[in-house]
């Protein structure tokens, strides 16, 4: 399978994280023999939102905040379709934060990798939801004073049916978790630590290498109490898979049994247009 367009120009900047997780991406469809025909990738606003534009597929870019909704609907109206959301931990995790809460809870199958560079790449250096507490930006001068918004442990509490934290700079590992991710049957969530080489000279390729550990060989993700244990950890930041829950019902099974019972959609509008009508007429 051929996911690279040809004559493209990239606007990342060098050295941005982005690249390696765009290369990694790659490398799991392709080994995963998905067909780019078959792939439907949506996003919202930022620069991790921009990978799809440089993937031979499908996709859909919507509002800050909004991939998560379309990438739903997708997969409810066509499930046969490989549906991913690739965005940023702005776009997903701040304005898109209720949609992230909410798509958990429904489990529609569909795989969400967040670019998580704790900061505002797009928007030039502000603090994000993941920034950590006490980073100094252009407009939080004396430090970002909010706890940063943990995805992992979210996802947990919820109940999310698959829950990974993977760090570019590891091309390998991440591939593996990408692939799991995209092999899982439900809502999967890989929150990828990646640099911002321009805006954030904080959290770089050696802070994340020298802040993570991965989880031990012999962890097994199915304790959502262990897994949420883990997901708290602030001292070193574990990567892995940290919780699967394989018997969750996903969204569009929920859907297709539902309109077993239903009309069908020209009956229900017939329905509303008579009664319509009826009442236009005992008006008169």
């Amino acid at each position: 399978m051929d996911y690279d367009k040809k004559d493209i120009d990239i606007a990342w900047c060098p050295g941005c994280g982005d690249f390696a997780i765009l290369k990694t991406l790659k490398d799991s469809l392709t080994e995963l023999n998905i067909l780019p025909e078959n792939l439907v990738i949506t996003s919202g606003i930022g620069q991790a939102a921009k990978t799809p534009h440089y993937l031979n597929c499908n996709f859909f870019n919507g509002l800050h905040g909004r991939a998560l909704p379309p990438a739903t609907a997708i997969k409810v109206c066509n499930p046969e379709l490989n549906v991913m959301v690739v965005s940023g931990d702005g776009d997903v995790y701040g304005e898109g934060g209720n949609h992230f809460i909410h798509a958990i809870r429904r489990n529609p199958n569909v795989t969400v990798i967040v670019c998580n560079n704790m900061v505002y790449g797009l928007t030039k250096g502000q603090a994000s939801p993941t920034s950590r507490k006490d980073y100094k930006t252009p407009v939080q001068i004396h430090g970002a004073a909010n706890e940063p918004f943990n995805p992992l442990a979210i996802a947990i509490a919820q109940d999310a049916s698959f829950v990974a934290r993977a760090f570019c700079g590891d091309a390998p590992q991440t591939k593996e978790i990408f692939k799991k991710a995209i092999t899982h049957k439900g809502f999967a969530l890989v929150d990828v630590f990646q640099p911002c080489v321009t805006f954030n000279k904080v959290n770089t390729y050696p802070w994340f290498k020298q802040n993570t550990y991965y989880l031990e060989d012999f962890y097994v993700p199915n304790d959502r109490v262990k897994a949420f244990e883990r997901a708290i950890e602030t001292e070193k930041l574990p990567l892995g898979v940290f919780y699967v829950n394989s018997d969750k019902v996903t969204f569009e099974e929920t859907e297709a049994n539902a309109e077993k019972t239903k009309l069908n959609v020209f009956e229900r509008r017939q329905n509303r247009k008579e009664k319509l009508e009826n009442i236009i007429e005992n008006l008169k």
